[in-house]
């Protein structure tokens, strides 16, 4: 493969980097495998505080934390005092430019990810991408249409996917068939409540950023905005429309993987979603999402999902669970012809009505790493469990319950076409514009 130099590729980061095409940048697909398959890997981590500093941790055993970024220089202080051999940015476009390096992980606000990950792609780099995996829809067709065109090893960070709890469940699902054909899928979260807030208006301008903090560089590709203190950095960027995806992007990944995943879904046909009015800032409060599936073999004709937001839960007399049962704050019923399946975050799964599977005995699966799955899947030139291609469609499938939202209407999905084909106005939040100064070829 062929691959313009990191400098000459970065330094166009305005119009002239926008003019790109794809094409233009490969050769051909190949599984690109680590300079040294039985040594370390050299990886860059992009975002050092919160969750990042969590993923930077799982990443560094066995391998070189060679290189590190943050915008904040108080986290980043403490990154390199963890790692004092890598070397310390503040600019992610700048850590792009080090040579050596055999991946990169990008943990950052949402709206950075499809940015940070397609350049590094481009670049030849191997990719570890918190969920969701980009800010739009049109983001995650291009993510994946590039991870396709490289060849990098890729994977989004949805970590309950490698645990025993989920593993048993998709396989009682699909190898075992134990509760026959599923025709309705239920699945609740108790966010945003307490963890942050949604359905806000922009609050004035307030303070100014610690000199510690790039805030230029936080706001990246979203539209700019003045700062305001304890707002957006560090965390309560989430409920924010030009910077996170709401309850959807956090536990909509997670708790969404395992339906898609057991029962082979592809593309939902049609979403609707119920909730308060909708805000042009913030998230909703609320949110109910509908989205009716085409069947599959492990399906009925059809298959819906009804999405759950804000501690909203469906209605206790579908579980046929006994009166006594506690339930689970975040959670799936599958609701099939023999009876129901539950699975928990975290809470293992359960079999209702319990009478009706006395004899079932559930697979022995192991827990497995789902960071480490990748830097293996590295040096052994392979695709590991959540690829760009798997995470992809799945990124766009969670986003259209927020593209429903906002639009207030059901909305009629054509993924072939990436289209919303009844509503032509619920079109204008599959795609973003970047800030000037921030394009991304293909991107925005």
């Amino acid at each position: 493969m062929t691959h313009p130099s990191r400098r000459s590729f970065l330094k166009h980061s305005g119009t002239t980097l926008a003019g790109l095409t794809l094409s233009g940048l490969s050769t051909a697909p190949a599984i690109l495998a680590a300079r040294n398959p039985n040594g370390k890997l050299s990886l860059a981590c992009v975002g050092v505080g919160g969750k990042g500093w969590s993923d930077m941790l799982e990443l560094a055993p066995g391998n070189e934390i060679a290189a590190i970024c943050d915008i904040d220089e108080d986290r980043l202080a403490r990154a390199k005092a963890q790692f004092p051999g890598a070397k310390a940015y503040t600019d992610w476009r700048q850590l792009l430019e080090q040579k050596g390096i055999d991946g990169v992980m990008v943990t950052t606000p949402d709206h950075t990810h499809a940015p940070v990950t397609a350049t590094a792609m481009r670049l030849g780099l191997h990719c570890y991408t918190q969920k969701p995996l980009t800010h739009t829809i049109h983001e995650a067709r291009v993510l994946a249409a590039i991870a396709e065109e490289t060849g990098v090893i890729t994977q989004m960070g949805i970590q309950h996917h490698a645990t025993k709890r989920l593993k048993i469940a998709i396989h009682a699902l699909r190898e075992d068939k134990v509760i026959g054909r599923v025709r309705e899928v239920h699945a609740w979260t108790d966010r945003p409540g307490t963890y942050w807030k949604q359905g806000l208006d922009r609050p004035a301008p307030g303070g100014n950023p610690p000199s510690t903090v790039h805030w230029d560089q936080w706001l990246g590709t979203a539209p700019e905005r003045p700062w305001v203190d304890k707002t957006y950095h560090p965390f309560h960027w989430r409920g924010w429309w030009d910077f996170g995806t709401g309850v959807a992007g956090d536990m909509g990944c997670h708790i969404l993987d395992p339906i898609v995943n057991s029962l082979r879904l592809g593309a939902p046909t049609k979403v609707k979603a119920e909730g308060p009015p909708p805000h042009a800032e913030s998230g909703p409060a609320w949110a109910e999402i509908l989205y009716t599936f085409p069947g599959t073999d492990l399906t009925t004709e059809t298959l819906t999902l009804r999405w759950y937001e804000a501690g909203r839960q469906p209605d206790p007399a579908l579980f046929q669970a006994p009166a006594d049962w506690k339930g689970s704050l975040n959670g799936i019923l599958f609701i099939g012809e023999k009876g129901n399946l539950f699975v928990g975050f975290p809470e293992m799964p359960e079999l209702f009505p319990r009478a009706n599977f006395a004899s079932y005995e559930w697979a022995d699966l192991p827990d497995t790493n789902h960071y480490q799955e990748w830097v293996t899947a590295i040096r052994e030139s392979r695709q590991p469990s959540t690829p760009f291609a798997y995470a992809g469609p799945l990124t766009e499938t969670v986003l259209l319950g927020n593209v429903a939202y906002r639009c207030r209407a059901e909305i009629e999905w054509d993924s072939k076409n990436l289209t919303v084909t009844n509503v032509k106005e619920a079109n204008q939040f599959l795609k973003r514009a970047y800030r000037p100064g921030w394009e991304v070829p293909g991107l925005g």
